[in-house]
């Protein structure tokens, strides 16, 4: 029964979607608002990468996978 529900839902955001761009397209854009772009200056960033600490993602000698000793 739920299934029913979810298929009317479905298919009334569909036809909702479907009638908003058609109106939209039919209006050819009066209701948009005017839009003030900025643009901004280029910006060119230099680093350098530090190497990563030795001790990251290291597992200790005596530790195993899990369910499988070595």
């Amino acid at each position: 029964m739920i299934d029913r529900f979810l298929l009317a839902t479905l298919t009334l955001c569909v036809f909702l979607a479907g009638a908003l761009t058609i109106t939209s397209a039919v209006l050819g854009g009066a209701l948009r608002a005017p839009v003030r772009v900025v643009q901004l200056e280029h910006v060119v960033v230099t680093g350098k990468r530090l190497a990563p600490p030795a001790n990251v993602a290291a597992a200790a000698p005596a530790e195993t996978m899990i369910g499988r000793p070595q």
